[in-house]
């Protein structure tokens, strides 16, 4: 175990991240010196800024300096990135943002982590609100901005961490947790799994290092995170919307707003009624996850109701952004066809005119894996705009285009078109678009800067 008391000044590589800058933030509380780089200066970089963390923007070795203590890096700085080479070559202590960030997590005695393929923001952002709400006093770490907490972390004095726990690179391997809550697992990042059952295996691996005291809160109506539920010797709790588990969502009614209400459960024991205000039948099963988790630590049933009450979303999780000609902008990161779909869900009981979607695929890999999934879960979109493939970490090995998407979707959906500039999209759809209409900005890279084209008037 690494003494983090050892390092005062701590340079990270890609503090622009979601993730990082949390990290950078959480540290800058506890009394370290932070500077860093990113690729592209960002809102995140500039609030960074104001806080006086000094951010290089371009990654140059001439960045890197012998007081530096320890260089973190996220997963996407590869081994030639100018300045990972320069730290090596000046000595300097190297470790990766998962790794980096598992060693926080064995400073606390209860860390708490969300965990599954989709779903993982707004758990971790109600696990969060519910434990606020209980006076809990946690140190958080989320993976958006979460308005309860003015930003994407929290510095508590208590011993309770909650945080978001990303498989992708079997990052989560890294943690010392006391709790994990799946809420799911399915085919993502298959770039680095290459198939669902290297994935379910790595869920296993996870679980299994959870304490015998510990707690592993699963979703009963997913077929394979119930696959892992033999790999722990932690106390299992499941949960459901659907019936048979030991926390369940019963009389779950749907409103106008898309926004859900149901009867939780406990053991068969009504406990009371819990209306929330983010749409979807999905966050109906978030929620109730939520619920299982907060009752394994004893939380009142009046502090998760209010907690859950509170929460309005975290941004980019079918965010309401504005209106456009009369319409109403939603952005969303939905960037995996079961997420898609999740979103069209949500939506059904929305009312409106026309619905458009700009969809900006993200990652070559994932695009080329779920081409056709992409198409059924974009058809039901009335219009639809496809962009550019969001590169993020991949080189364009498969040979995928734009253009393969938008042929998968053709024969479901004719109202389909490619347009990759952005003042172009504004202008398509300001010829087009009418009052009451729908436009939702899809995907997790640089899309949601349409959505604020569009409410600002931007070009």
């Amino acid at each position: 175990m690494m003494e983090l008391k050892n390092y005062k000044n701590i340079y990270m590589c890609g503090i622009g991240g979601i993730s990082m800058s949390g990290i950078a933030e959480i540290l800058i509380n506890w009394g370290f010196k932070v500077i860093g780089s990113d690729g592209v200066s960002s809102n995140i970089t500039q609030m960074l800024e104001d806080k006086g963390v000094k951010v290089f923007i371009g990654q140059k070795a001439e960045n890197i300096t012998d007081d530096i203590d320890l260089f973190v890096y996220t997963a996407a700085i590869k081994e030639d990135n100018p300045e990972r080479v320069e730290a090596k070559r000046r000595n300097i202590p190297m470790i990766e943002r998962g790794e980096f960030l598992g060693e926080l997590t064995k400073l606390f005695k209860y860390t708490i982590g969300i965990s599954g393929t989709h779903g993982k923001t707004t758990t971790t952002s109600m696990v969060s609100c519910i434990f606020l709400q209980a006076k809990m006093d946690p140190t958080i770490q989320v993976g958006s901005l979460l308005k309860q907490i003015e930003g994407n972390y929290r510095v508590g004095k208590s011993d309770y961490f909650i945080i978001e726990a990303c498989e992708y690179c079997d990052s989560f391997l890294n943690f010392k947790e006391h709790c994990a809550l799946v809420t799911n697992i399915d085919n993502d990042h298959l770039d680095y799994f290459k198939n669902i059952d290297n994935i379910i295996k790595s869920f296993k691996k996870y679980v299994a290092m959870l304490p015998k005291d510990g707690y592993l809160i699963v979703n009963k109506d997913d077929e394979n995170a119930m696959q892992i539920v033999d790999s722990t010797e932690a106390q299992v709790i499941t949960y459901s919307i659907s019936g048979g588990a030991m926390v369940v969502g019963k009389n779950i009614k749907i409103f106008d707003d898309g926004c859900g209400e149901f009867d939780l459960y406990q053991q068969d024991n009504l406990l009371g009624t819990i209306s929330l205000n983010v749409p979807g039948i999905h966050n109906v099963s978030n929620a109730v996850g939520a619920c299982a988790l907060a009752l394994a630590y004893k939380i009142p049933f009046e502090s998760i109701k209010k907690g859950l009450e509170d929460y309005r979303g975290a941004s980019r999780r079918l965010e309401y952004k504005g209106k456009f000609k009369g319409a109403k902008v939603y952005d969303d990161y939905g960037h995996h066809p079961t997420e898609i779909k999740a979103t069209v869900d949500a939506l059904k009981n929305t009312i409106y005119n026309k619905s458009w979607v700009i969809f900006e695929p993200h990652t070559y890999s994932r695009a080329f894996e779920h081409k056709e999934s992409f198409a059924k879960s974009l058809a039901p979109f009335d219009n639809i705009i496809v962009m550019d493939i969001y590169a993020a970490r991949e080189v364009n090995t498969y040979g995928i285009t734009p253009d393969d998407i938008v042929k998968e979707i053709k024969p479901l959906n004719s109202n389909v078109i490619y347009i990759s500039d952005y003042d172009e999209i504004v202008d398509y759809l300001a010829q087009r678009v009418e009052e009451d209409d729908l436009i939702l900005t899809l995907g997790a890279g640089n899309v949601t800067k349409i959505a604020t084209k569009l409410i600002n008037g931007d070009k």
